[in-house]
Formats: structure tokens, C-alpha cells, sequence
């Protein structure tokens, strides 16, 4: 026998009962977004492999090990974008979008590929929620980033369940400074650093920071720290950026190990973290990225922005029990119909209640049935109530009306009441 066709590893379908949760997600922070002034923009899922060698940088994990590259037919380089920065930048420098300094708040979302091993909270085809700013450098626009998902946050219910970190990592003259020093002392420790953290010594240094092996971990509490090599301007961005959180009341904890995993940032970077996932716990993370605009051609265009995980963040509503009620409902009314006149009757009736009650969930029965496997489909719709129509509500130009998920008698509504009564049932509903 032929082997079965399955999904490949790691890039999962989202089947029907799993949508409602990602349609309600995405357009709360679509919502949140608009209200910030935040315009969407939509990128190719492939892109030139340059563009990410260019862009984070071929000494990354990215690009060393993850990214899924492939020659095309005409022999070009083409990869499946493994996140959604280098894709934004190129799209507004190839259409000019920041052309003679105007600022852009921008916002993306959309799938990303990385050959990772897939685990609970990690997978190959994943998906994301990104923003990006350019032509503003001032304090003010990180800190608005960081707001926006501290309203977010509060509007999912999750709050308590994330730590906001914070670190700067200078400009790239201070940071060039920093990673001599810490090249230097780690060099005195090696034998005491793992073989990852040995390589990546090597090729990016800072990254050493990010290990989650203890006892290289108990090297770096000796290490040089990033903060007594920040330049003027970028601890002055710092303390701003602080300090607007202070105002707005945001908590977060200053985390000199984290440097973030692309070679683009400079000056802030945060990430939003839980301890409710396991060892997945980021959630959102983001920074400033003043030279990546001119690194990929061009003017000096500051940058800044985020990218947070979609399906970390319903895991994380899924384990907290923050998911709404209603958006498992996708049914509001269940149209019950017995008979071909009954159907013709019941067809015409529910197009003219969706054009009275636009935002009406109706589903007519389809297939026919017995009373009764008509009422199992009603039932297992979901929806709150049933209309009912057969020889003797025809006779009598009614629609029996019927709850299906709490008290309430049935009762006959005639046809041209219905829409007044549906109306105010679902309120109350």
C-alpha cells in the first residue's frame, strides 16, 4: 500500500474547531492596531535569499542552520521567509515608502519558516503578528510599542501571566566595544563554556549571553556588562524609554543577557515572557534596528519593532482559560425546514432576515431529515435557537420558535415579527 499523505512535520493545519480562537486573536489586535494608527502591509512568503543573508546576518543560527533555501528554475536563491522584518524593509525601500523621512507605523501578518525541531510552542510553519516603524527615533515610539501590548495584553486577560525585559545594546560603535571585551574574558574561560557557546565565541559572541547551559551561565555572572559600554545617546534613549514606562505604570526588569538572535538591532530591545509554557516562553519580542535600512541599501531610515507569536499566544489563552465563550458559537439560529414548500418558504424567509439582521448567524438546514436528526443538527450547531417550519406553520404564515440552550417556552412568531424578535433575543442571548 501507498504511504498515507500527512502534513509535513512541524507545519500543522488549523482545523474548523481551532479557527474561531484565531479569528477572534487576530482581530482584536487588528482592532488595537487601527486604533493606534498602524497601516497593514502584505509581503511575499518567498524572498531572495540575499535578502536574509544580508539583513540578520549569515552567522546566525537563522541563516546557518533554519532557513528553508531552494534554487528556482532560473537558478536564483529563494527562501521561505523566516521572519518578517528584512521582508518589510525591502518592500518599503523598493516602493519608497519612507522617501524624504516620512514616517511609517506598519503592521504584518502572516506565516514564517524556520527547520527547527518542532516541540509544544515551536514549529517549522509558524505564525506571526509583526510591526515596524521607521523615521522615528525618539524614546516615545518604543515605548509606544511596548504599550500597545500592554494593552493588548489587558484586553486578552493575560497579564498576569507576562514579564516585560528590557536591555540596550547601544549603538554599533558601543557594541563593537562591548563584544571586544567580552570576546577577551570569555577567551580566559573557555574551557568552562560549552561547545555551542565555544563556536559561537567565534562568529557572534553576544549571543553566548543567550545559553542555557548552567555552567556557562555561571561563567557570564562575571562578565563585562553591556551597560558600562553604552554611549551617550543610546543610555539617554534608555532612560527615556524608562521612564515613559514608569509613567504609563508598566512594570519590567532590565535583562543585561538579552541581546535577541539577529544580527540588525541596536540600542532597545524587550521581550515579553511567560512562565506558563515551559521552555517556550517568549511570547513577543522586538527592538530598534537604526542601521538595517541602510545595511540593505538605503538612506539612514531609523527602525524599530516587534513580532509576536500566534501560536504561542493561543496556547498561552488556551492554558489560562481566557478563551470567550462565544467565539466557540458560530451559530446563532438553526432553520429547521420539513418539506420542499417548507424548504422554498424557509430559503426565502432567511435571506430576507440576513438583510434585515446583517450580523445574524443563520444556518438553514441542508440534506433534508426526520424532525428528529434536523434538531440533532440544530443541536450540534451550537446555535441558541431553532426555527421551526412545517405544514402547519405554513398554514398559519409562523415560524415556531424554540431555545435550544436555556429556559424559555416555544412559541409561534409570525413572519414578519421574526426579525424584531431575533433581534432582541440574540441581545439578551
Amino acid at each position: 500500500m501507498s504511504k498515507s499523505l500527512q502534513a509535513i512535520r512541524g507545519m500543522n493545519d488549523i482545523l474548523p474547531e481551532q479557527t474561531p480562537l484565531w479569528r477572534y486573536f487576530e482581530g482584536a489586535v487588528a482592532r488595537l492596531l487601527d486604533n493606534y494608527g498602524y497601516k497593514q502591509i502584505r509581503m511575499p512568503i518567498v524572498e531572495f535569499t540575499e535578502l536574509f543573508k544580508r539583513s540578520i546576518g549569515e552567522v546566525t543560527d537563522i541563516v546557518e542552520k533554519e532557513m528553508y533555501t531552494f534554487e528556482d528554475r532560473n537558478g536564483d536563491s529563494l527562501t521561505l521567509r523566516p521572519e518578517g522584518t528584512a521582508a518589510c524593509v525591502r518592500a518599503v525601500l523598493e516602493h519608497g515608502l519612507t522617501g524624504g523621512g516620512q514616517p511609517q507605523k506598519l503592521w504584518y501578518i502572516g506565516p514564517m519558516f524556520r527547520h527547527e525541531r518542532p516541540q509544544k510552542g515551536r514549529y517549522r510553519q509558524f505564525h506571526q503578528i509583526g510591526l515596524e516603524v521607521f523615521n522615528l527615533d525618539g524614546p516615545d515610539i518604543d515605548a509606544e510599542l511596548i504599550v500597545l501590548t500592554w494593552r493588548l495584553w489587558g484586553m486578552l486577560g493575560i497579564r498576569d501571566a507576562v514579564k516585560l525585559e528590557l536591555n540596550s545594546l547601544g549603538t554599533s560603535e558601543s557594541r563593537g566595544r562591548y563584544r571586544e571585551a567580552l570576546v577577551e574574558f570569555l577567551s580566559g574561560h573557555l574551557d568552562k563554556l560549552d561547545e555551542d557557546s565555544q563556536r559561537r565565541l567565534k562568529t557572534n559572541p553576544l549571543r553566548v549571553l543567550d545559553t542555557k547551559n548552567a555552567e556557562t551561565q555561571a561563567v557570564l555572572v562575571d562578565a563585562p556588562k553591556m551597560a558600562d559600554y553604552l554611549d551617550d545617546e543610546s543610555r539617554i534613549h534608555f532612560e527615556g524609554l524608562k521612564a515613559r514606562l514608569d509613567a504609563a505604570g508598566i512594570p519590567y526588569v532590565i535583562n543585561p543577557k538579552l541581546v535577541r538572535g539577529l544580527d540588525y538591532y541596536s540600542k532597545t530591545v524587550f521581550e515579553w515572557v511567560t512562565d506558563k509554557l515551559g521552555a517556550q516562553g517568549t511570547v513577543c519580542a522586538g527592538g530598534r534596528y537604526d542601521g538595517l535600512v541602510e545595511q540593505m541599501g538605503g538612506k539612514p531610515t531609523t527602525g524599530v519593532g516587534f513580532a509576536m507569536g500566534i501560536e504561542r499566544l493561543i496556547l498561552l489563552l488556551e492554558t489560562l482559560e481566557q478563551v470567550p465563550e462565544e467565539i466557540s458559537r458560530q451559530v446563532d439560529v438553526y432553520f429547521c425546514a420539513f418539506g420542499e414548500a417548507a424548504e422554498l418558504v424557509a430559503l426565502a424567509l432567511s435571506e430576507k432576515l440576513r438583510d434585515q439582521l446583517p450580523n445574524l448567524r443563520l444556518q438553514v438546514n441542508a440534506g433534508a431529515g426526520s424532525f428528529k436528526s434536523q434538531f440533532k443538527k440544530a443541536d450540534k450547531s451550537g446555535a441558541l435557537y431553532a426555527l421551526i417550519l412545517g405544514d402547519d406553520e405554513l398554514a398559519h404564515q409562523v415560524v415556531s420558535f424554540k431555545p435550544l440552550r436555556g429556559q424559555g417556552e416555544q412559541q409561534s412568531i409570525a413572519f414578519d415579527a421574526l426579525a424584531a424578535h431575533l433581534a432582541t433575543c440574540i441581545v439578551q442571548g
